[in-house]
This record gives C-alpha cells, sequence and structure tokens, in this order.
C-alpha cells in the first residue's frame, strides 16, 4: 500500500471486445493479458493498466482459434466466414466515475470482399477455412505512474533451450511445493513485485490490497488442494524474450492458454482448479530465476 500512489486523474484503460464463433487470445506488448476458450459468441471487457509500465505507444497481439464443439450444434475445427473479433479501446477516470468513457479506436478483424455479376457483395473472414489466425495493432496509452516491472531482464532465448528448460522445471518444482505446503511468507515473497505493480497501476486503496491478498491465497488455503505434476507442457518466451513460462498444451478448454503449475481442489461438491500463472526472467548480470 506505501507503494501506491493518487494523483488528480487515474485512468483505466480497457478493451471491450465481441467475439462470434472463435476461441482467442489477447496479449500487450507480448504479454498475456486476456483469454477466452469458453464462450463461442459473447463480448465483455478487460482492464490492461497492470500491463501498461509507462506512457506511449503499445501493442496488442490476439490469436484466434476454432471454437471446437458447441453446446447444442455442432463441432467446428476452422474459422468460419462470420468468424470475427472487434475490439475497442476505451479509458474510464477512477477519480471522476460519473463521466462517460473515453473510446479511442476500434478495430475488426480483416475480412475478404468478394463480388458476384450483379454487383452483390459478400464479405469472409481472411482465415476462413483455417485452424489458427494471428493479428495485431497499435494504440497509445498516457498514464501518471512508470512501472519498473521486469525491464532489467535478459533475452533468455540466447540461452542454450535444453539448459534454460531443465532449470525452469527445477523451479517450476520448487514452487509447486511451496503452493501445496502452504508456504504464505514464500508465496507472498514471490508474488509480491507483481502484486504491487498491478496494485500501482489500478491505484488501488489499503483496504483492496487486503481483499486483493486475501482473494488470492483463497483458493490455496483450501485442505483439498492438490497441485499436479508439472508435465505435459512446452516452453514458450513472451515479451520479447524477457519471460519464459512452461504452458500446458491440453485442449481442456478450463486449462488452454495458463501456465503448468496449477492443482485441483473440491468446491461445492465440484473439482475446481487453481492456476499460478507465474512467469520467469533473469536480470541482466544475475543467474537465478525471479517471478514476474
Amino acid at each position: 500500500a506505501k507503494q501506491v500512489k493518487h494523483y488528480t486523474k487515474e485512468p483505466v484503460y480497457k478493451f471491450s471486445f465481441e467475439n462470434v464463433y472463435c476461441n482467442f487470445e489477447v496479449f500487450v506488448d507480448d504479454i498475456p493479458v486476456y483469454k477466452n476458450f469458453r464462450n463461442p459468441s459473447s463480448g465483455s471487457a478487460f482492464d490492461i493498466n497492470p500491463y501498461i509500465f509507462k506512457s506511449g505507444t503499445h501493442k496488442l497481439t490476439y490469436k484466434m482459434y476454432p471454437v471446437g464443439k458447441v453446446e447444442g450444434d455442432n463441432t467446428y475445427n476452422i474459422l468460419l466466414d462470420y468468424s470475427y473479433l472487434k475490439f475497442t479501446l476505451k479509458s474510464y477516470d477512477l477519480k471522476n466515475e460519473s463521466a462517460d468513457d473515453i473510446v479511442y479506436q476500434e478495430y475488426v478483424t480483416p475480412v475478404t470482399t468478394t463480388q458476384d455479376q450483379y454487383g452483390n457483395k459478400t464479405e469472409k473472414f481472411i482465415a476462413t477455412g483455417k485452424d489458427y489466425y494471428e493479428g495485431s495493432f497499435t494504440f497509445e496509452a498516457q498514464v501518471p505512474y512508470e512501472l519498473k516491472a521486469f525491464n532489467n531482464a535478459q533475452d533468455l532465448r540466447k540461452i542454450d533451450p535444453k539448459v534454460l528448460e531443465a532449470k525452469l522445471v527445477k523451479e517450476y518444482n520448487v514452487f509447486k511445493n511451496i503452493y501445496q505446503n502452504k508456504e504464505y511468507d514464500n508465496i507472498a515473497k514471490i508474488s509480491f513485485d507483481k502484486l504491487k505493480s498491478e496494485f500501482i497501476s489500478t491505484y488501488e486503496v489499503k483496504e483492496e490490497i487486503k481483499k486483493g491478498w486475501d482473494g488470492f491465497i483463497g483458493g490455496l488455503s483450501d485442505t483439498t488442494l492438490e497441485m499436479q505434476p508439472i508435465e505435459n507442457y512446452k516452453m514458450v518466451f513472451f515479451a520479447d524474450g524477457k519471460l519464459v513460462a512452461l504452458m500446458q498444451t491440453t485442449q481442456d478448454n478450463r486449462l488452454r492458454g495458463n501456465t503448468a503449475l496449477w492443482g485441483k481442489l473440491q468446491q461445492d461438491g465440484k473439482t475446481r482448479v487453481f492456476i499460478a500463472n507465474d512467469y520467469f526472467f533473469i536480470p541482466e548480470g544475475e543467474t537465478e530465476f525471479k517471478v514476474y
């Protein structure tokens, strides 16, 4: 709470979205921000301040996938003529919550247009028939804070991948044991910098920070929590090589797009999942991982 500063204006940036017959992941400056593998067609919004480390030009990248089996419908293993994503960048001011959102820009996935002999035009998603599509666009954001995050990190792509992966698997198993054994002091230590950046970027007051921490450890304190083996993963780089993680390779929509550090717990007679989306970096001049 002592790290958080307050300002006369406290802008919070968000993207509202619409998706039609596609699953998707969103990255800001190559950092995972949002994913949707549960709703083939929906609309909502997600805040991006925790991924905006300073004012300037930023990049949103999206990755689109077929929706697979749709309840009460067919199975779709390709992207369709009418699959699309639409993003709208907005902001609101925490110091003036009665004001309307400011709308900056809209982006819709590209289409191809054909015209028949009668002049009738037909639009189709540019990746119709494919099982993957990726696109991106830039946007501007002006924030009053500046976060260090992992700006002094090495480019981990320059390290022998076999050596890096072995080192990462070892670290994941250390973390798995920390979570399984409910070592709250160690959990606080490994989570502190990331949570600090999040709370600074969202201008949180002490009471909300306490709620955030309590919510974070809520699942971990469950006596039924059983952390799962570190397996069925692939090593993936983020933030232009500054971050690395072991990402799950499963097609289970509850787990896709998450790291291999996860557990199962029982709540309300159902099996739930706890996922720790921790990413790792190594500062310049150092050899050991730090967590983001």
